[in-house]
């Protein structure tokens, strides 16, 4: 046994015992654990065949679908490690991300050879361009069709200086920094953290003979609505598959509520997960448009991490099945666990409330632990088991990742108090940091390109309360003198250098952003101020 827990060790002897059980599903596909397996070969020998080594970075450019999970068992495979990404990026943004991964190879679907090709000449380290089939166009001659590497393989693929607890998986965030910053995930790490919630939990310590004891029938049935390049669908898929469990992915690349009901229905779904109210409203007003249209009792749960979803919301989705525990996951890139929120038709939470991990505590900024009740901000700390730290940032690393009373830390940035009863009160990633749709956006990117603009002088973006979206973008800015600015130029200016979803969604024009002197920004007083403006204060 490799030193430490190993995703491909344990999904290897999953398909040995389970074969021809379902592992995964996308419409009318459908495919088995024994097919999962050897496909991921196929994509692991040509990987190795084009000369990648231990923990050399694969980037995954797809929407959801098999191949995502498919090829980062590839990679778990033969010693690499996988590299999400945001496929809503814009060109810059992606040289940035596989630059800054040190990607020797991109895996990505047909729609996306255009601005692959172009990017190409900028990221001389990438050697393997991998092409998944989606009916946009023929395979460009620079890359190799999935299809063709997935059938490769005559046998196992190993690598030959093994496989390791040791290996990495990287999870890039936005966070609370302009760019993305590539979180380090020990896989050994990952699976204790992960496994238990499969339904066959193997233990902290690794031992495969344990997988095969327990995975003798087909596990859970989930569908991560959510992308699979986010935490929360990449983390949901890989729990599943360790106890044998099958994932079902929309076919949809815009969420469609009716499409994720007929699936449930169709495919007797026992747990979801989204990310907040984005996902549970539409998913509500359909229930309550056409009652009794979908049979959902099959689902036992759904999880809602990234974002907070209203407990207004919850409280609609349980009148159609009781039956079911809906779940707040106060969770992050950087740490898991630091505590949950669950309502069910007997029980009832608060949207923003949260039981705090056993491992979790919150801390002054000055170093004390919050008193319940006191009404004291502090961040959230989480123990045990956390990341390596931050891919080629020492300084973000060793500012998140700390040592207190002999132990080891998380601390992503959360604010919070703690309330008499002990329950966690969340009050968000530092003072300005935008979640819409669960994408976290940090202003100051958006900021910088609103400033780029001709007829702006300057400009500061916030978010205001969004139904759809929990938060959408709003930029106020201040115009050059005698300009005139145009709300859809602003707003066509952005998404022509930053990926569609930081664009604003609405411009105020305002005299005079009223910096500080010295420089600074009062963000809660231009953000009422944009509010005024909408008509929302």
């Amino acid at each position: 046994m490799t030193n430490g827990w190993n995703f491909a060790d344990v999904y290897e002897i999953v398909a040995e015992q389970i074969p021809d059980a379902t592992c995964q599903v996308q419409g009318s596909r459908r495919v088995s654990w024994g097919d999962f397996d050897r496909r991921a070969d196929g994509v692991a020998k040509v990987l190795l065949d084009n000369g990648a080594k231990r923990q050399d970075k694969l980037a995954q450019y797809l929407y959801n679908g098999p191949e995502y999970m498919e090829a980062m068992f590839a990679t778990f495979k033969v010693g690499m490690a996988p590299v999400n990404t945001n496929y809503r990026y814009a060109e810059d943004e992606l040289v940035y991300l596989w630059d800054n991964a040190d990607a020797v190879a991109v895996v990505f679907h047909g729609c996306f050879s255009e601005r692959c090709d172009r990017v190409r000449d900028r990221l001389p380290t990438v050697h393997t361009w991998l092409w998944v089939d989606d009916g946009n166009g023929p395979c460009p001659e620079w890359a190799i069709p999935y299809e063709e590497a997935a059938a490769s393989a005559a046998g196992r693929t190993v690598p030959p200086e093994g496989r390791d607890g040791d290996d990495l998986l990287l999870l890039y965030t936005g966070g609370t920094t302009g760019m993305p910053k590539g979180v380090m995930w020990r896989q050994h790490d990952l699976f204790v953290t992960l496994n238990p919630s499969s339904g066959l939990p193997y233990g902290p310590e690794p031992n495969l003979d344990k997988v095969r004891e327990l995975c003798v029938a087909p596990g859970l049935i989930g569908m991560p609505a959510a992308p699979l390049m986010h935490g929360t669908g990449m983390f949901t898929s890989l729990a599943l598959l360790s106890g044998g469990g099958s994932v079902v992915t929309l076919e949809s690349r815009s969420f469609d509520a009716a499409e994720l009901l007929d699936t449930v229905e169709r495919e007797a779904v026992f747990a979801i997960a989204w990310v907040g109210d984005a996902f549970a409203k539409p998913v509500l007003r359909a229930l309550d448009d056409q009652p009794g249209k979908w049979d959902i009792s099959s689902v036992k749960a759904i999880t809602s991490s990234g974002v907070m979803w209203s407990e207004e919301t919850k409280q609609g989705l349980l009148r159609h099945h009781p039956g079911m525990m809906l779940a707040d996951a106060f969770s992050s890139s950087e740490a898991l666990g630091m505590g949950q929120s669950v309502s069910t038709a007997g029980g009832t939470a608060h949207t923003a409330k949260f039981v705090l991990g056993e491992n979790a505590r919150v801390i002054t900024d000055d170093g004390r632990d919050v008193v319940p009740g006191s009404g004291e901000v502090g961040k959230v700390w989480v123990k045990g088991v956390t990341p390596v730290g931050y891919y080629k940032d020492e300084a973000k690393s060793a500012a998140t990742f700390l040592e207190r009373d002999g132990a080891r830390y998380s601390v992503p940035g959360d604010y919070a108090t703690v309330e008499a009863d002990g329950t966690l009160t969340l009050l968000g990633r530092g003072s300005v940091c935008i979640n819409t749709g669960g994408e976290k956006v940090f202003p100051e990117e958006v900021e910088e390109v609103l400033k780029l603009h001709p007829d702006v002088h300057d400009a500061v973006a916030v978010g205001v309360p969004d139904e759809k979206f929990g938060e959408a973008i709003t930029a106020v800015v201040e115009s050059v003198p005698g300009a005139t600015l145009d709300e859809g130029d602003v707003i066509a200016h952005v998404k022509e250098k930053l990926a569609a979803y930081k664009a604003p969604k609405r411009v105020v024009v305002v005299d005079s952003i009223q910096r500080a002197p010295n420089g600074k920004v009062d963000y809660k007083g231009v953000r009422a101020r944009a509010l005024e403006a909408l008509g929302l204060s």
